[in-house]
């Protein structure tokens, strides 16, 4: 494990920008008005840096451990690679919808990245009661995309063999594997819920078509290896920003993709759909209807910009000899299954698992326990979706008349 290295503090980032004359061109560190620690995941430093022009910077530092736990959990820090390539590659096929990069400190494992501190962190946004109409597109247009251009339709036979390659994850994929597909189901001593829902959890550790559907979710996060996925693609890792007195997006960028790999593209789309039915469950629990009906018809959206991004870049796939039109339709008829069934995996680690939601989290105790009997209800269900009744109304139709049955008061 490699661990001896300087961690960032608030008194040292000026130094690290100074020595490298790429960041010290984009802010100026003797003139820093503003630095601030405001890492607030489970896994890294994150700092942002303004100074007296008004420039800003993010820079973030993975550490040697999982932060949310410390130094009993470790983990490797070269991780910080993965996300930088990952962004890299990302940000080459859809800029207007990956943060930048500008520079990686291999031996600190410090990423330094354009600064958002303008946007909001999707995630928080919804608890807020916002609306940025247009994110859950962009996140379609984003996975479709990466789906295509980093794929076998796009990359020549050795340089995709090299990317497979450079992007063997096995550390963060281990958790992923264990996280969200196994623990929600056979507990390993990380789960938790509300004493009111330990009869729901209880339930879906017994729901032997549960736990086979998971059983198959993780044999194609571990085997299906179709593009150079995000890898943890959620409402958290997204950032937003709307004009003043608009509902409508004009930024929306994906962020923290240290969880990347050759992965199924499926995983990233129910990632997202799995999020938009938390949300839900929020604004049902808080008695506003509407906004919870808003939130699931972005499954719906994500779905659009998916295919519409796909369908866009398939003229130009390497060998339309045999990748004919039908097969295009197979694809996206398997993406949608596939995708159901993460969003299943997905709903469930985030009530039972050990990372949970600020959206159900922060509900009061009386309201949370609906709300998370709701999404686990609606993981179960999701799993026994038959072939094409798997259409986003469905499952947005499914998904709110569950959490209708579950709230509490």
């Amino acid at each position: 494990m490699t661990s001896d290295y300087e961690f960032l503090t608030v008194d040292t980032v000026a130094d690290h920008v100074r020595s490298v004359p790429a960041l010290a061109q984009r802010i100026d560190p003797d003139h820093l008005v503003s630095v601030r620690e405001i890492g607030d995941g489970n896994l890294n430093l994150v700092f942002l840096l303004h100074d007296a022009s008004g420039r800003g910077l993010i820079l973030k530092q993975a550490l040697p451990y999982v932060r949310m736990t410390g130094e009993g959990w470790p983990m490797t820090p070269t991780r910080a690679r993965f996300e930088v390539d990952s962004l890299r590659a990302h940000h080459a096929l859809l800029p207007e919808h990956v943060v930048e990069v500008f520079h990686y400190d291999p031996d600190r494992f410090i990423i330094a990245m354009e600064d958002l501190s303008d946007h909001w962190v999707w995630r928080a946004a919804l608890n807020e009661g916002l609306t940025h109409d247009g994110a859950a597109a962009a996140m379609g247009r984003y996975v479709g995309a990466v789906a295509f251009g980093t794929s076998a339709l796009t990359l020549e036979r050795t340089a995709l063999a090299q990317a497979v390659a450079a992007a063997v994850n096995p550390e963060l994929c281990l958790i992923t594997e264990d996280l969200v597909f196994s623990e929600p189901s056979v507990d390993a001593g990380r789960n938790s819920v509300l004493e009111q829902n330990k009869p729901d959890a209880d339930d879906l550790a017994a729901d032997e078509e549960f736990v086979t559907a998971m059983g198959r979710a993780k044999w194609l996060f571990m085997t299906k290896s179709e593009a150079l996925i995000h890898g943890d693609l959620h409402t958290g890792s997204v950032m937003v920003h709307a004009p003043e007195g608009s509902t409508t997006c004009d930024s929306v960028k994906a962020f923290d993709s240290e969880f990347a790999f050759y992965g199924p593209v499926a995983f990233d789309l129910g990632a997202l759909w799995a999020n938009y039915v938390i949300a839900a469950a929020r604004a049902y629990a808080l008695g506003n209807a509407a906004r919870a009906i808003w939130a699931l018809g972005m499954i719906q959206q994500t779905w659009d910009g998916f295919e519409s991004e796909f369908r866009t870049r398939w003229a130009d796939r390497r060998d339309p000899r045999v990748w004919r039109e039908p097969f295009l339709e197979q694809l996206l008829a398997t993406w949608s299954e596939e995708s159901r069934l993460f969003a299943a995996a997905e709903m469930s680690r985030r009530i039972v698992g050990a990372a949970k939601t600020k959206d159900i989290e922060t509900l009061p105790e009386n309201v949370r326990e609906g709300a998370a009997r709701g999404v686990l209800l609606a993981a179960r269900r999701f799993v026994r979706i038959q072939g094409a009744d798997g259409t986003p109304p469905y499952l947005a139709g499914l998904a709110a008349d569950t959490l209708r049955e579950s709230r509490t008061s």
